[in-house]
């Protein structure tokens, strides 16, 4: 069989498609494989280049294959799509895949790392959080001004509202309706303390990283947003100058 220099490899949850061209752009494997049987599949081949999605998993999947010894490339879905010759499917997006990526005007997304997964992962999470920190604020809100219970915008507005959910002598609640109420503020409290353990995991990760720490020195740059851009951005350099900037 002749070798394979090129592969499109289309993932997913369960299976793969993968397809593979020799250097003559022939067909050389067009199949589906199994998540189980990827690695031993692309431990076989010799060192190729082989295409992928910028999608769910693909930067696992890329550092899985780079540690193989193959030449990993990851491509925005939208660069992909105008390659697709025929009706969309699996086939179809490998063979997409391993045209797009031999493209020399191509761009690529560089591949994250673990930490810088991690990191984005603790963003996310903390974003979830406030937005249901947030929600079960306004359903607190929402509960007691059926009783005629209102108070102000803000922190102090929301402490007062579990002030008065935490007074059993107030009779403006019934019992049944203060039960949720406690409920509810039981997991705000949850929220909140999770919420400030994550910003504290934040900065941890923000004084051992030096890109994070020089990010910071920047004017309206603190930690939280420093983080995130060394998380997003896989790799970072400076902007190349313009010959009329040298002498500026």
């Amino acid at each position: 069989m002749q070798a394979i220099v090129v592969v499109g490899l289309d993932i997913a949850k369960s299976v793969f498609q993968v397809h593979g061209v020799n250097a003559h752009g022939d067909v050389i494997v067009r199949r589906q494989l199994k998540r189980r049987y990827v690695v031993a599949f692309f431990k076989k081949l010799p060192s190729c280049l082989v295409g992928i999605e910028a999608c769910a998993t693909s930067h696992h999947w890329s550092r899985e294959l780079r540690a193989l010894g193959h030449t990993v490339r990851l491509i925005p879905p939208a660069y992909v799509k105008p390659y697709v010759k025929r009706q969309k499917n699996d086939a179809a997006d490998a063979e997409a895949i391993c045209e797009a990526v031999q493209r020399p005007s191509m761009r690529f997304v560089p591949i994250k790392t673990p930490e810088q997964q991690s990191c984005l992962m603790l963003h996310r999470t903390r974003h979830l959080f406030i937005r249901q920190q947030t929600a079960v604020i306004n359903t607190i809100r929402a509960h007691l001004a059926e009783f005629g219970i209102v108070a102000p915008v803000g922190r102090n507005g929301v402490e007062e509202l579990l002030y008065a959910i935490a007074d059993q002598r107030d009779e403006r609640i019934p019992e049944v309706a203060r039960a949720c109420l406690e409920a509810l503020g039981t997991l705000l409290g949850k929220l909140k303390a999770q919420i400030l353990e994550f910003d504290r995991q934040i900065n941890t990760w923000h004084r051992s990283n030096e890109t994070s720490r020089r990010l910071d020195e920047l004017p309206g740059v603190g930690p939280a947003l420093a983080t995130a851009l060394v998380a997003s951005v896989a790799r970072m350099k400076a902007p190349k100058r313009r010959p009329q900037d040298r002498f500026g």
